[in-house]
């Protein structure tokens, strides 16, 4: 009995993966990276009545005059082919360096970007390929029922025919087969041990890794736990169901307003006003205004700062964040671009529920399981040699050195104490720095002897920490990167004491995220002055509509951050906090100074407005420092510096128990509004 003919491309749909965490050391297993693109089935005729090549995204939505420069690509490739071939794989945008990037860098292509052919594109594309990761169909066979190292060898063996000169993309020799061109490029795959896999996509910044049953046949249009994604960052899709109106200088809408399917409604996850550029926002606000409703889609109208507007959920949103919350929604979210291969009525929450947080609504849980079993393994090492390796989240290991080396001699605190301290605030700090380049101060032997400064990163760092150029400072070649436990934790290991990070971020180094004021009292001068100084410039703050976080320095001061709109230049924060300040030392002359000589200070609070120049850092919310009471960095509340506190109360023992209490009062600076800088003008002028 012949066998059913092979179907059509049109009506084929991809097997999918579960996120489920697969085992790195499984010798059923095979190990790939985890492409951040455009899934595609592509089919490629050499000859005959359909020559050519069709390429159709995931729901079957025809893409082949979307790349054209992947279809001339695709067509030489199978004029070498003696039969015809359908290929599952992925369309990725590349680098500058021709390495695949991520999906947010498609869409200029998805959305309007053009191909004018004879290698000329609009400046908005990007060059893209498509890397090949399994093979459907070889001439008459139908090779889904193979298992997938078969159906793997049948690729290789593919692309070996179709190839010239035995040459990977970058002279690299692939041990069967070879890439016969940048566009076209046959997947990655490590049988049996994916661990060095997996460091590479940690140190790389991939999406994670997926792995695959050598023996699993295709599973057409199924879901299968046969695929298991390994994701190191959370993303997923999420169904847009409104926006909010914009505040301060954004235009076109503020966040938009997404949500996932369980038990048939759509419920509401959360609001996401970053990784919008000018002209994102203007796109994404015309495909919102087509779909405008006045009924919410979201099965419990969610609370929103802004006025929601509702919209048909039509449309699907690819988004990452650091964590889900205790009530079901999502942290530090960032918009990734929109979703076309991608059915609404198909998201759903990808992420098991994490353990239960404070009913604040703010992570303030107890450290992971993973994270007990770390500190406890700091302990041990500490209460032994003080030498050891550690094994981090994702099976990292770090070696720590001296950790009975005492850094505060008031108190006794140890090197190792200081490692315990940062594994347990972790959660808190690391969303503080996270992208954020960072400056070092090192103390080798403890806070009572000599430190040093040190800009730039080590000329080795252990795989998995973060060193990168910033672009523009030409002095240093490579800056530690803040973001991970495993930088934080080097760098302590490193005998940093306090976590210095720059204003902005690495991606956008010239635009700071917020100003700060920086309250020093000189010699003898008591905190309760600092605490009036702080109130004053509250007051000036309030007036101007202006909302102030404030914490302890960790040391004798206070810092007072305010939050800048996107786009915001350094000298502009600098300036606004120049006025601020110079208006309360003019109303409190007794007691503040904007006076820069020390000698010309006097008895009071000298108030600081140039930490806002481009790479001076003040020490963040949480990190410790090298006071002689081993002061943390503490947000407080307003209430708080109204009532009067002591700063010597919040220390690096006493800030841990505090989070459990209060949580992170800190993270409404990451969601608040930006200030309006022109309102100062209008407050000096009136």
């Amino acid at each position: 009995m012949a066998a059913p003919p092979f179907p059509d491309i049109r009506a084929l749909r991809p097997m999918l993966a579960t996120l489920a965490e697969p085992p790195l050391d499984d010798p059923r297993l095979l190990y790939e990276p985890k492409y951040d693109g455009i899934r595609a089935l592509i089919e490629i005729a050499p000859r005959g009545p359909r020559a050519g090549v069709r390429m159709f995204s995931r729901l079957g939505n025809d893409k082949t005059a979307q790349f054209p420069e992947l279809v001339e690509a695709l067509a030489r490739f199978g004029a070498r082919l003696p039969e015809p071939v359908v290929v599952d794989g992925e369309i990725v945008a590349l680098d500058e360096r021709g390495e695949p990037a991520g999906f947010q860098q498609l869409q200029g292509r998805i959305h309007g970007g053009r191909f004018r052919g004879h290698g000329d594109r609009e400046p908005a594309s990007r060059p893209v390929a498509f890397i090949a990761f399994d093979l459907l169909r070889d001439g008459d066979r139908d090779l889904r029922a193979l298992p997938l190292a078969e159906r793997r060898a049948h690729l290789e063996r593919l692309f070996a025919e179709s190839a010239k000169g035995g040459q990977t993309l970058g002279g690299k020799k692939n041990r069967r087969g070879s890439d016969p061109s940048p566009a076209i490029r046959l997947s990655e795959v490590v049988a049996g041990d994916g661990r060095a896999l997996w460091e590479r996509a940690r140190t790389r910044g991939w999406e994670g890794l997926i792995a695959k049953r050598a023996d699993s046949p295709y599973r057409t249009g199924k879901r299968s736990p046969d695929w298991r994604k390994h994701k190191i960052v959370d993303r997923q899709e999420f169904v847009v169901g409104g926006w909010t109106d914009p505040r301060a200088s954004r235009s076109h809408f503020g966040a938009l307003l997404v949500g996932h399917y369980a038990a048939g409604a759509l419920k509401y996850a959360g609001h996401i006003g970053s990784g919008f550029d000018e002209k994102e926002l203007a796109r994404v606000s015309a495909l919102l205004e087509r779909l405008a409703t006045s009924r919410c889609p979201f099965e419990v109208v969610p609370q929103t700062n802004e006025r929601p507007h509702w919209v048909e959920p039509r449309l699907v949103a690819e988004v990452k964040f650091s964590e889900w919350t205790s009530d079901g929604l999502l942290r530090h979210p960032v918009y990734l671009g929109l979703r076309e291969d991608v059915k609404p009525q198909s998201v759903r929450r990808e992420k098991p529920a994490p353990e239960a947080a404070a009913s604040s609504g703010t992570n303030t849980s107890r450290p992971s399981r993973t994270h007990r079993a770390l500190l406890d393994e700091l302990q041990r090492i500490e209460g032994e040699r003080g030498d050891g390796i550690v094994t981090l989240p994702g099976n990292v290991r770090l070696s720590v050195t001296n950790l009975r080396k005492v850094f505060w001699p008031e108190g006794r605190i140890t090197k190792g104490e200081l490692l315990r301290y940062y594994v347990t605030v972790a959660p808190y700090l690391l969303p503080v720095v996270d992208d954020r380049p960072l400056v070092m101060k090192r103390f080798p032997n403890g806070i009572a002897q000599k430190a040093f400064y040190q800009q730039r990163a080590p000329d080795t760092v252990p795989e998995g920490v973060r060193a990168e150029p910033v672009e523009g400072d030409t002095d240093v070649p490579a800056r530690l990167i803040g973001g991970s436990l495993l930088t934080l934790l080097h760098m302590t290991q490193l005998a940093t004491i306090s976590q210095d990070p720059w204003f902005s971020r690495v991606q956008s180094p010239h635009t700071p995220e917020h100003a700060a004021i920086d309250l020093d009292p000189g010699d003898g001068v008591p905190f309760a002055r600092v605490l009036d100084t702080a109130r004053w410039v509250r007051d000036e703050l309030d007036a101007l509509g202006v909302q102030g976080f404030p914490k302890t320095s960790g040391a004798d001061g206070l810092h007072i951050y305010v939050p800048l709109a996107p786009g915001t230049p350094y000298e502009a924060g600098l300036i606004f906090c120049q006025i601020v300040a110079t208006i309360v030392a003019q109303k409190h002359p007794k007691v503040a100074t904007v006076e820069r000589r020390v000698s010309a200070r006097g008895h009071t609070v000298y108030i600081d407005y140039l930490q806002n120049i481009e790479g001076k850092t003040l020490a963040c919310a949480y990190s410790a420092r090298a006071s002689e009471y081993a002061g943390a960095s503490t947000p407080l509340s307003w209430p708080e510096i109204d009532a009067g506190i002591d700063r010597r109360d919040f220390t690096i023992r006493t800030l841990p128990g505090r989070l459990d209490t209060i949580g992170d009062l800190w993270a409404g600076l990451r969601s608040a509004k930006g200030a309006d800088l022109l309102a100062v003008e209008r407050y000096v002028k009136g």
